[in-house]
């Protein structure tokens, strides 16, 4: 069957799993189902050839069904094809079953990038129990109880180590999330809170400075600028792509926003929707969670308390140190071969085994810890670390699965599919917003923003060049890609980032993507506007000015401060509740565990 054939059935995988996990709250069920949807769209085709050729064997008549010689329904039916068609569902559904396996298997073992994720991963979960073992967590909570008062100072703090660790987005929640989960949740930040800061400093982040991020999306450029014909621009007419890359950090409004916006709501305190409700949740009963929500990960159920009499702060600290040292010097190592110039050792380094190594290192380092201060025998060292893998299942089985999905919106095409829709509104003024649309549709029903720069940048690139011969335009286009594609990724149950910020911080998936969602739409919103009014100036003021778009950008976080006053007071008084849940004073950190 033509690829082209499946049309919109494409998007049924994806938003199938992404709607019944918003449903049902139950994201490794949800995520399966969608992936064997997919086998059956793939399987259908194929089942009801099979099928309709057997039944006219078997002499089932192929009349059409109607009255007389007047068909029922358009499409002009025949008995054959109903009866064809309503098996082939049930065979494909049948063969859907092995189909999804193949891809659930695929999803690891034909990337290498997957496979190290998850080694990575689960290294990280065997560091984390250790540090748990050997008491480190504690010591950091108290150490941090010392200094950090109030909610307002955690969220600050988490806020700003966030915007320290950019190198890569994953090590960025790992170590974030590690760092403050004890502390907030001692000072009762509610876990829908905590999550939201540190997703939202993650990737953002990573997508603007130099990162693992930025080293794929110059190399997602340069296969743009290869899509466009030769007889429109020669190789050697136009910027260096990392040129490019900088050019359209003013342009991925989203990244720059949402960053603001963690910010804003960090510092004055303020939350509307679902955010709200969790704030006044925590706050007054002292339930960081929601009472039915299931963490992601919750690591003294499962480890139970650390036996140790007197906790040190270096068991957390030197661990985390020797995982950031670790993959920026492994990083370095693995891009210093292939590295012409000295700032290529960064945009080719090999960030997925960096962070392997890294974490590695950072094992080791906890099993010398404990060696060093005679804390744990070397058996129970191995059997904690065997007992971390545990503590990574779930997120193990949501980002195969949501890989899963990758590999059937592949097969299925559905971001060509979607991707088609940019070629349908041609003008330069919109059409930066189009694009920033259909990149968030394609990473919310994906949940991959790096699979969709893949699709996009080479479509988007020539078109742009087609419409406007400048490469300012191009960076437009290019920022307008890479913040639709985090967006979607901010919104979707099904994205990675999502799923390792609700382990690292203990939060339930669900919850967290709901109560993100407000704040994500309300970025995207003032983004789109910003992008549509820089595009009508373009035509008509300023050119492809990129002073305009940082002019622009300062209005949009006048507009987002106003919108945060705004929607929370609004929304305090629909609730009956303050729109402030937080409170300024010292707050008396709740008991979760021995001091």
């Amino acid at each position: 069957m033509p690829v082209e054939d499946f049309g919109a059935w494409s998007l049924v995988p994806p938003l199938l799993a992404i709607v019944l996990a918003i449903i049902t709250r139950r994201a490794v069920l949800s995520l399966f189902l969608g992936v064997w949807s997919g086998g059956l769209i793939f399987t259908y085709p194929d089942a009801f050839d099979m099928l309709s050729d057997g039944f006219a064997d078997l002499g089932v008549p192929d009349s059409t069904i109607g009255l007389g010689n007047v068909p029922l329904v358009p499409w002009d039916p025949t008995v054959l094809d109903i009866v064809a068609g309503f098996f082939a569902i049930f065979a494909a559904a049948l063969w859907g079953i092995p189909q999804a396996f193949d891809w659930i298997a695929e999803s690891i073992g034909a990337s290498v990038f997957h496979a190290q994720i998850l080694i990575f991963t689960l290294l990280l979960g065997s560091a984390v129990a250790m540090i748990w073992r050997l008491g480190g967590s504690y010591a950091m909570r108290d150490w941090a109880l010392k200094r950090l008062k109030t909610q307002k100072q955690v969220g600050l703090a988490t806020f700003v180590l966030g915007l320290v660790m950019f190198f890569d987005d994953y090590a960025n929640t790992a170590i974030v999330g590690s760092a403050m989960k004890d502390v907030s949740d001692r000072l009762r930040v509610s876990k829908e809170k905590f999550s939201y800061i540190v997703d939202s400093t993650a990737a953002p982040v990573a997508t603007l400075l130099l990162s693992s991020w930025v080293a794929f999306q110059i190399s997602m450029i340069e296969v743009g600028y290869g899509a466009i014909p030769e007889d429109q621009l020669a190789e050697q007419d136009h910027p260096s792509f990392f040129e490019v890359f900088l050019m359209s950090i003013p342009f991925n409004m989203y990244s720059i926003l949402a960053i603001v916006m963690v910010g804003i709501i960090v510092y004055t305190g303020r939350d509307y929707g679902e955010m709200l409700v969790a704030e006044h949740r925590s706050w007054k009963h002292g339930l960081i969670s929601r009472e039915e929500a299931v963490p992601m990960q919750d690591i003294e159920a499962d480890l139970g308390e650390p036996d140790v009499e007197d906790p040190r702060l270096g068991v957390f600290y030197i661990p985390v140190l020797v995982l950031i040292a670790g993959v920026i010097i492994s990083a370095l190592w693995t891009g210093y071969p292939a590295a012409e110039e000295p700032w290529e050792i960064v945009t080719e380094a090999d960030y997925a085994a960096a962070l392997v190594y890294g974490s590695f290192a950072m094992v080791a380092s906890t099993f010398y810890l404990g060696y060093r201060y005679n804390l744990i025998s070397m058996r129970d060292s191995v059997d904690t670390t065997i007992d971390g893998f545990g503590l990574m299942l779930t997120a193990v089985s949501i980002l195969v699965l949501a890989w899963s999905i990758g590999v059937v919106v592949d097969v299925l095409e559905t971001g060509e599919y979607v991707g088609d829709f940019a070629e349908a509104v041609l003008t330069p003024e919109i059409f930066p917003v189009i694009v920033l649309l259909i990149a968030a549709f394609i990473a919310f029903s994906t949940g991959t923003s790096w699979g969709t720069m893949g699709i996009l940048t080479p479509i988007a690139i020539p078109v742009a060049w087609g419409l406007v011969p400048d490469h300012t335009f191009i960076a437009v286009i290019v920022g307008a890609i890479f913040s639709g594609a985090i967006f979607g990724d901010h919104t979707s149950p099904i994205s990675d980032t999502s799923v390792l910020s609700a382990t690292f911080t203990g939060a339930d998936l669900i919850d967290h993507v709901r109560t993100q969602l407000y704040y994500a739409v309300t970025v995207a919103i003032v983004a789109l506007l910003l992008l549509l009014a820089w595009g009508i100036g373009m035509e008509y003021v300023w050119g492809t000015s990129i002073l305009a778009a940082g002019g622009l950008l300062v209005v949009g976080v006048v507009i987002l401060i106003a919108l945060v006053y705004l929607l929370s007071e609004y929304h305090a008084g629909r609730l009956d509740i303050g729109p402030i849940a937080q409170k300024e004073e010292q707050v008396e950190p709740m008991d979760l565990g021995p001091e």
